[in-house]
């Protein structure tokens, strides 16, 4: 069977590709402690539950409008309204099927053959994959330097006339980072005077921890608001990943083309799920409070630990529920007879070795990394770091 040079150009996720792994040596019977995935170990909130039952006992199992309930659509402005002050009506918010398809509409309703993106890098790993599916070119700017936060000089001496998009990840995936508000509005500003949309994905604005803050760039740059795309869900804050509910909001013309390219890809998200998403926005904000009160704890947890590791070094992260650990201290050294050549070969040792997930930095744009996810139980963090502690000491 012929296969299009698009697909075969493709990658597929690292995220996805590590924790099907770890899965599989799992249902071996394998002790696996997987840091892949960023997938919150909570159960879903009991107001999510409840609605998803009154929906079903309703026969609200069928189609419905392929942009989304208006009852969802109504939760998300106010939202929206009630955490950061921002004004959107229904028509425009769209509701998919997770974030991650929001994000590839945006792409494909703005993108061009030839069109530029910036990706400050590290990114996660399918903004690059989804800019290439439209024959766009994605224009990497490596915040590694900068304390994982973009440099406006060099984001300036970056834009071209082919430019069309940035794309924004606060707080971020993989480092945990977030992004100031001199940067934000000077990011906005930048796309104000050179008319270049913003693609805002604040998935993790819930998961901010200690003194740091998320801010809207809407609030720093209101000018913005006409080339803005915020794109948002219950999957992490709500520990909903499974339900596959996101939203976007934005230009009243934008979130329309995105409507129109979702009905002829997935058409309307799953019917009893946006209702879920709706007892989710309207009742349990306790319950994410609580959450992340936890997930505050396994933070401190998970660096307490690291600290205490020999050939590594990572930034602590402010937000999300990863950390990203620089190990390329061990390039060039054998853990037992495997020789360390990069960071594919490190996390392949470790899960093999060990048994334990971490995704490498590789397929964030940067490499020497590995990115390890804090969102499992403390028992499991607990006992995960001390295997790594216990591979890092084996390497000679």
């Amino acid at each position: 069977m012929h296969i299009s040079q698009r697909a075969k150009r493709m990658e597929p996720s690292a995220t996805l590709v590590v924790t099907a792994k770890a899965k599989a040596l799992k249902r071996e019977g394998k002790p696996i402690i997987s840091f892949g995935a960023g997938e919150p170990d909570f159960p879903s909130p009991s107001s999510a539950l409840r609605y998803a039952e009154e929906a079903m006992e309703r026969e609200q199992t069928h189609y419905t409008p392929a942009a989304g309930i208006p009852e969802l659509k109504e939760a998300v402005c106010s939202y929206y309204k009630n955490h950061f002050g921002l004004t959107y009506e229904s028509n425009q918010v769209l509701v998919g099927a997770g974030a991650k398809p929001l994000l590839y509409e945006a792409l494909g309703c703005i993108v061009d053959p030839g069109d530029e993106v910036l990706v400050f890098t590290p990114a996660w790993v399918s903004y690059v994959e989804q800019i290439r599916l439209f024959e766009g070119k994605e224009v990497l700017i490596d915040t590694s330097s900068t304390g994982y936060v973009p440099n406006l000089d060099v984001v300036r001496q970056a834009i071209t006339p082919r430019t069309r998009c940035m794309m924004l990840n606060t707080p971020n995936n993989p480092t945990g980072a977030i992004y100031d508000e001199k940067t934000l509005k000077g990011l906005a500003e930048l796309a104000v005077e050179k008319n270049i949309v913003i693609i805002y994905d604040e998935i993790y604005e819930r998961l901010v921890y200690g003194h740091a803050r998320h801010h809207q760039i809407l609030n720093l740059c209101p000018e913005a608001k006409d080339l803005t795309i915020i794109v948002n869900g219950v999957s992490k804050a709500f520990a909903m990943t499974g339900w596959r509910i996101g939203y976007a909001l934005g230009p009243t013309e934008i979130i329309a083309t995105m409507g129109s390219f979702q009905g002829h890809l997935t058409s309307n998200a799953c019917s009893v799920a946006q209702w879920a998403a709706v007892g989710a926005l309207r009742e349990a904000n306790n319950d994410v409070i609580a959450m992340h009160s936890q997930f505050s704890k396994r933070k401190d947890l998970a660096v307490s630990l690291l600290k205490d590791m020999p050939l590594i070094t990572f930034q602590e992260p402010q937000g999300a529920f990863y950390v990203w650990i620089n190990i390329e201290k061990t390039f060039g050294k054998k853990h037992g007879n495997t020789l360390i050549t990069d960071d594919s070969s490190f996390c392949s040792a470790l899960l093999d070795s060990k048994y334990v997930a971490g995704v490498p930095g590789t397929a964030f744009m940067v490499p020497g990394y590995m990115r390890i996810s804090y969102s499992n139980s403390t028992e499991e963090i607990t006992e995960g770091m001390g295997r790594l502690k216990e591979f890092l000491e084996e390497i000679k």
